[in-house]
């Protein structure tokens, strides 16, 4: 059989073919897909479930003058495979390759970038109302997939596009899935929608029976009413001013081209709610679902995954710790928004099911649910990815931090984060966060501090604190200890020295570590400060290193702007200090993707840089 794949340059090349080809195309995805990720690994679960739709979508719309909008990004594999793609796909998520997530700056093809959930609705809508502004003629197609649909900005698009009147399609890939299992009452809904067989096929026989526009049209208000009697609910898009269309077979390809067909010359609001499997064609994949969204290196033909060894990870040091402190302390209650795998919450929820909330892709409904059960004297732990956070901004001012309460913020993917790039970087959290009132924030440089902050973070009398950690595995420590309080804002001296102070706040410090051991061998002598808090942040330490040293160096795993070699300029400033203040950390862009190790020495800060930095301020040749 001829590959049909080694012939698609772009989506014109695909209109081509005939159904039968387009079959066999979608099982060419599959295995490159499958190949390329147990080679450099990605996200495919999520691709591997909407094969058939991105060749059915590409293959009735005409991309890319018809915008193709993807939610979440990791859905969009086959999609750049298919535009353009195929030949540097080896390269995807690596340092200096194509990004694992849909980018304008990419592909005309990548209508709108991201590879944040929910956001699909609202860039379709605003497409769709310039398009029609300009008197252009032109679709806006929205896939909505793996939980997004439960995000908040979902349904703020949602209610103003079916009001709006737009001519959009929203696409809803209900796989049953994000990272984990969907949950809520969406979920619920989708599912309901699913198995109500009387409706679906009374409306595809009455649909089918009138041919004609103008009947059906005649027929629509008896269908609304009818529909009610066979739910016994109203749908939900057609309340929203959407016409739903489904639920369809999305790994039927002759029945998606046929829909999106028909769909294509109706106007207006339009829900498409599809069925798929996430991992669909890969059984490993298909038999654990949370495993394969991400598996890492994987052995293609037996399916067994590659370990990746190291030390305990800074999620798990989280996971296990907490279980612990709940035994303790009945207060305690775990929150995550759709990510109990990703962060180790799951651990606790196999244990204590009834004291963790799972509630779906909404961070700012975890921090405000949070607010409320810390306001009836529960001590929550809020687990969110740094990234995600973001989202959540307003909800930690007004709900927690307004208010004095005592809820715990552990953020995940703390700093550069690697392969998922720009979005996912956790670079603003120590910058937004500590110009926020009522708030301590720390950090730890390794898995012992982890463990100890959780511990004091819920004794009494304490504010809410952010506790930021990096993506991946900690210094190797045995971190299995008796739990000790730390001192609130006070840093660590690490190191004596003379000739230059060296501040840094997390797992960051290790590199500055090795880079001043490294120093030392050459007699060069830094003094090294964990200073552990950036709010409250250790003034004793900062008046020590402004009257001691000439020249002070910052150093953390997050912006330079904002955080703490901003906190210590201010400080500086105030006390009237004229040392002389070297930043170090994740410069003013937006970093892209590739290793951690790729990425912080292009930043430079790793500990080659950090030595070589250190040297040059002291006037030493390298």
């Amino acid at each position: 059989m001829s590959s049909l794949l080694a012939n698609i340059d772009s989506p014109s090349d695909l209109r081509k073919l005939t159904l039968e080809e387009l079959m066999q195309l979608s099982e060419e995805l599959r295995e490159f897909i499958i190949y390329q990720c147990s080679k450099n690994p990605g996200h495919l679960g999520a691709s591997l479930g909407v094969i058939e739709l991105t060749v059915a979508l590409h293959y009735v719309f005409d991309t890319p003058g018809d915008k193709l909008i993807w939610d979440v990004g990791h859905q969009a594999y086959a999609h750049k495979i298919l535009t353009g793609r195929r030949d540097v796909f080896s390269t995807n998520r690596s340092y200096g390759g194509i990004s694992g997530f849909p980018k304008t700056s990419e592909s005309e093809y990548d209508a709108f970038g991201g590879g944040h959930a929910s956001v699909s609705v609202s860039a379709a809508l605003g497409i769709a109302t310039a398009a029609k502004m300009q008197g252009v003629r032109r679709q806006a197609i929205a896939v909505i997939g793996d939980g997004a649909l439960g995000g908040g900005v979902a349904f703020e698009g949602m209610n103003n596009a079916g009001a709006s009147k737009a001519n959009i399609l929203v696409v809803v890939n209900d796989n049953n899935m994000s990272i984990d299992k969907n949950v809520g009452a969406v979920h619920n809904y989708l599912l309901k929608l699913t198995t109500s067989v009387r409706y679906n096929k009374f409306k595809a026989k009455v649909w089918n029976f009138f041919g004609n526009n103008i009947i059906r049209r005649m027929v629509q208000k008896f269908v609304n009413t009818t529909k009610i009697a066979v739910l016994r609910n109203s749908n939900l898009f057609e309340a929203l001013g959407f016409r739903y269309f489904g639920p369809v077979d999305g790994h039927d390809i002759r029945q998606l081209t046929k829909t999106l067909q028909a769909l294509k010359n109706i106007e207006g609001p339009k829900v498409l709610h599809i069925i798929t499997t996430k991992g669909k064609g890969y059984k490993p994949a298909e038999e654990d679902q949370i495993l394969w969204h991400a598996p890492g290196m994987y052995d293609k033909e037996t399916g067994e995954r590659l370990p990746s060894g190291g030390a305990a990870r800074y999620q798990d040091v989280f996971g296990e710790t907490l279980i612990e402190l709940a035994i303790q302390n009945p207060k305690i209650i775990g929150i995550t928004p759709a990510m109990p795998t990703g962060c180790s919450l799951n651990l606790m929820m196999e244990k204590m099911p009834h004291r963790v909330f799972d509630v779906g892709i909404a961070e700012q409904h975890a921090v405000t649910f949070s607010s409320g059960l810390a306001i009836a004297g529960m001590v929550p732990y809020c687990n969110i990815y740094s990234s995600f956070m973001q989202r959540a901004y307003d909800q930690v001012i007004h709900d927690v931090a307004l208010q004095n309460l005592q809820v715990v913020f552990c953020l995940d993917r703390g700093g550069l984060v690697g392969e998922d790039g720009a979005t996912h970087h956790g670079a603003y959290d120590l910058a937004y966060f500590r110009c926020i009132p009522n708030l301590v924030i720390f950090a730890p440089m390794n898995e012992v501090e982890l463990r100890n902050m959780l511990y004091t973070a819920q004794l009494p009398g304490m504010h809410a604190t952010v506790i930021r950690y990096p993506r991946g595995c900690g210094a190797g420590l045995d971190w299995k200890r008796p739990f000790e309080t730390i001192p609130l804002g006070k840093a660590r001296r690490l190191r004596e020295g003379n000739d230059l102070a060296l501040l840094s706040i997390g797992d960051i410090g290790n590199k500055a570590a090795a880079a001043i051991e490294r120093l030392a061998g050459e007699n060069i002598s830094v003094q090294h400060y964990d200073m552990r808090f950036l709010k409250p942040i250790d003034e004793a330490v900062l008046h020590e290193a402004g009257k001691k040293f000439p020249t002070v160096i910052t150093l953390e795993n997050g912006t330079v702007n904002g955080g703490l070699g901003g906190a210590v300029s201010e400080f500086f400033t105030t006390h009237h200090y004229t040392a002389k203040i070297i930043r170090m950390g994740i410069p003013d862009h937006f970093v892209e993707h590739g290793s951690i190790a790729q990425l912080q020495a292009q930043c430079g800060f790793d500990a080659d840089s950090i030595y070589h930095s250190i040297k040059y301020e002291l006037g030493i040749k390298n």
